[in-house]
């Protein structure tokens, strides 16, 4: 569905058109009152709108609800249609650009319990909540096996909660330090370099006058910026989310205001886009392609729309030869990044009449190495099998595929949890804007916060 977002991540803003098998004590804590009451609530005005799924004959329609995109997924859908050889017929139903729609259309449908509802594209942040809640049909070790071999780990432990998969890993993502590179020969820096960090970054901007573009709105895209800051320091948002709403909060750490010193740094300089604090992807590639431009953290997606737009004569033509790219800054010299980790993975409902037949055999389809390589030639959207990196169609319509390949094998998921909601909601509420981000409050803030709202003593 982001945190992401494509062409690359519509639904994290994870760019621009770019997030039931609990244990006892989980179920104590991970699955309580809210949920049954947005069941409730959810169910009652649904049943009064008919929004059940009918049957009908003939060959069995499997719904997948879908991401927007430029139309790869329809194209797949076509394909597994075909390939079924009559059993079956995927119909894709087109969801929301905005992450949190993209949610709020599915809970309310599966709280519902549509059974109409077959696949869902899901963000990988909403895996936890849905499978937590019920609602989608978690895959047997013996079928788990055909989805998790030859995939990044990242994927693979944002598709699972408490030790069962619940969605196969579609497409992964990540952000690479994109970089203007007659900008930084000029500046005589090498952002590949194991000492370049985001202090180094900022400095060199300021000492030539250039720009570094992030992701500053309050959103998800921003949400992805301070945990991987955190995460690059070394620490974690949140940790033990098996306790539901008595998990752990550590942002208020040494990792965290190591992250909330550069997010404050960069705010309050010239180097920050003027308008930052409303800034997404695809304001921050417009500062890249700008003429100060110098630096951007950024979705793949940006290789592939500025040379659309080049061809189109939207940017200057002579960018794309100029832009370079490297791994995510680091934090600290010596200390490897955490990229952030985004993408979508296939889900199946958990109430869908074909949910232990043709669905599975349909999410197999979907998901298999050569459709993942068929959606990243046309979508742009970063394969979740590493192997799909090597294909030479691959490199040639992705020069920095083995960067790309490296940085999703290194990338820190956001915090797996049931309420990610809401501690993103909160997270963001207590460190937006960025220029108002105090290394020495804002950490301790966001986490007594987050622990309040996690208990229903404060709203977001």
């Amino acid at each position: 569905m982001v945190e992401g977002v494509g062409r690359a991540e519509r639904t994290e803003r994870n760019g621009p058109r770019g997030h039931r098998g609990t244990g006892p004590a989980a179920r104590r804590t991970a699955a309580p009152r809210r949920t049954a009451a947005l069941r409730a609530a959810v169910a009652l005005g649904l049943a009064a709108s008919g929004l059940a799924a009918c049957g009908s004959g003939g060959t069995p329609t499997l719904n997948w609800y879908i991401n927007p995109d430029n139309g790869g997924q329809v194209k797949l859908a076509d394909a597994c249609s075909k390939a079924s050889g009559g059993k079956y017929r995927i119909k894709t139903s087109l969801m929301p650009d905005d992450a949190t729609q993209q949610r709020e259309q599915l809970v309310r449908r599966l709280a519902a319990k549509d059974d109409g509802l077959d696949l869902m594209s899901l963000d990988p942040v909403f895996v936890a909540e849905a499978a937590n809640a019920g609602f989608l049909r978690a895959f047997p070790a013996a079928e788990a096996a055909r989805f998790t071999q030859g995939v990044f780990p990242a994927a693979v432990q944002s598709s699972t909660w408490d030790g069962r998969l619940y969605a196969a890993p579609f497409w992964a993502n990540t952000q690479l330090l994109w970089y203007r590179k007659s900008a930084v020969q000029k500046a005589g820096v090498d952002p590949n370099a194991p000492d370049f960090t985001w202090d180094k970054m900022i400095d060199t901007a300021l000492r030539t006058g250039g720009t570094i573009g992030v992701q500053g709105n309050k959103y998800e895209g921003y949400m992805v910026w301070i945990n991987a800051l955190v995460a690059s320091a070394g620490g974690r948002i949140l940790s033990d989310a098996g306790r539901g709403d008595d998990a752990r909060i550590d942002i208020d750490s040494p990792a965290g205001r190591a992250a909330a010193a550069i997010v404050h740094r960069l705010a309050s300089s010239r180097a920050a886009s003027p308008t930052l604090s409303t800034d997404i992807e695809e304001q921050a590639r417009a500062l890249f392609n700008g003429a100060r431009g110098e630096f951007m953290v950024n979705w793949p997606y940006i290789w592939a729309a500025d040379e659309s737009d080049a061809k189109a004569g939207v940017i200057n033509k002579a960018i794309p030869s100029d832009i370079g790219w490297a791994r995510y800054p680091r934090v600290a010299p010596g200390q490897d990044s955490k990229p952030p980790f985004g993408g979508i993975e296939v889900a199946i409902g958990a109430y869908g009449k074909y949910k232990d037949t043709f669905a599975v055999d349909a999410v197999t389809c979907i998901t298999s190495t050569p459709h993942q390589k068929e959606y990243m030639l046309a979508e742009g959207n970063p394969a979740a099998r590493p192997a799909v990196y090597d294909d030479p169609e691959i490199k040639k319509q992705f020069p920095m595929a083995g960067l790309i390949r490296d940085s999703v094998n290194a990338a820190a998921p956001r915090p797996i949890t049931p309420y990610y909601t809401d501690v993103s909601g909160a997270i963001q509420s207590r460190w937006h804007p960025p220029a108002s981000v105090n290394p020495n409050s804002t950490p301790r803030e966001s986490a007594t916060f987050v622990h309040q709202v996690l208990r229903d003593q404060r709203l977001l």
